[in-house]
């Protein structure tokens, strides 16, 4: 049996905008869709890439928040494990079944290393490192539980956020975690974050040559302490390609190529269209509200059913209506035509694909315009 046979079964419960066999148009909205056949085709691509190159995927479940669809990407798409940012988000998705969980993010509160040590009892746990002081706490919560934790170097390589240097500051860590009872040194970490997003073909491949260059110099310094990587990883979305043929990195962190986003469309591949080997299957779906105006129409996805941060969402399928601006609880859809009317559906490309998710509680899962399975959002809101 799939995950998705096991996953569609009845729900019964607060807020849930749906029902099993459904049809979409009776789906409750604004609401969080997500078409089916798109979203395996995606999983199915990023599988194939990775196995052909010899590589190991290590899913970025921050994108979707989600314990159902995590174990999709490993059982279907033969991902190792999964990344989360925070430590209550690694409990929530090992509570939902996922044994293998980088937290691919610092964590220093001793509160905090606590329960990432007693998480270590329940399933493989690994942890990023950029101080060389975070190294004892580690070890000695660990040593408390009797569990031991893997750690990965983080380097910056680029993204100008966490990590260390490349080259000795690594290794200075590095050596300190291989001493550490408790701890276990398993790799680097070195993720250039800001690089998915750059628009340009040749600027974008350049950031990610310059971060593998100072990897692969690192590499071969711990290698000459005595120190092996068995996971050099990173790599996102937008960059997957670049790192995934370099040699160096072993371990891909691909997350948002199981939904894409707008932004995603304005990412640009070396034949100057957009990346195109993945598919729009993540939806905001709304309804018209209002339509007072001749030329525009309100539906009922404002701020509160997405984030904007990387701009407006794109409406699917259509090039006559055009969603223009949002306030709260309204998206203002710019309608010259006036083509739409009251309780017309949209579909919404949301504009960033992550932090939208995080505001629902659901995923509605359609096939052939039926509402197939649904999906809780296990981990939403957890950010500490």
């Amino acid at each position: 049996m799939n995950a998705l046979n096991k996953l569609a079964t009845p729900v019964v419960g607060l807020n849930v905008p749906a029902e099993i066999g459904m049809d979409l148009a009776d789906v409750a909205t604004p609401s969080l869709i997500v078409d089916l056949d798109a979203f395996e085709r995606n999983v199915d691509r990023m599988s194939d890439f990775i196995k052909s190159k010899g590589l190991r995927h290590r899913a970025h479940a921050k994108t979707h928040k989600s314990a159902d669809i995590a174990l999709i990407q490993m059982e279907r798409g033969g991902a190792c494990g999964v990344c989360c940012q925070k430590v209550s988000e690694a409990e929530a998705i090992v509570a939902g079944g996922v044994k293998d969980v980088l937290v691919s993010n610092q964590v220093v509160d001793l509160r905090k290393i606590d329960r990432l040590a007693q998480l270590a009892g329940r399933a493989r746990i690994l942890v990023c490192v950029d101080d060389i002081g975070n190294v004892g706490d580690l070890s000695a919560a660990a040593q408390k539980h009797g569990t031991q934790i893997e750690c990965l170097v983080e380097i910056d390589c680029g993204a100008g956020r966490c990590g260390v240097q490349w080259g000795q500051p690594v290794v200075d860590i590095a050596s300190k975690i291989d001493a550490a009872p408790g701890l276990t040194f398993s790799g680097l970490q070195a993720y250039q974050g800001a690089a998915q997003h750059v628009h340009d073909f040749e600027e974008r491949k350049g950031k990610i040559e310059a971060a593998v260059k100072q990897v692969g110099d690192t590499v071969a310094m711990l290698k000459a302490e005595g120190l092996e990587c068995d996971i050099v990883g990173g790599a996102g979305t937008g960059t997957y390609y670049f790192e995934g043929t370099s040699g160096v990195y072993n371990e891909m962190q691909c997350g948002s190529y199981i939904f894409m986003d707008a932004d995603y469309q304005r990412v640009l591949d070396n034949k100057g269209g957009f990346i195109s080997e993945f598919e729009n299957s993540l939806f905001i779906y709304s309804s018209v509200m209002s339509h007072t105006k001749t030329d525009k129409a309100i539906c009922d996805a404002g701020l509160k059913a997405q984030s904007v941060d990387s701009g407006l969402p794109v409406i699917f399928g259509r090039d006559d209506v055009e969603y223009i601006k949002c306030s709260d609880e309204h998206g203002v859809i710019a309608d010259p035509n006036g083509v739409l009317k009251l309780n017309d559906k949209l579909k919404l490309i949301p504009g960033h694909c992550d932090p939208t998710c995080n505001v629902y509680d659901w995923y509605v899962g359609i096939r052939n315009g039926k509402v197939e399975c649904l999906w809780p959002v296990t981990a939403r809101g957890m950010a500490f």
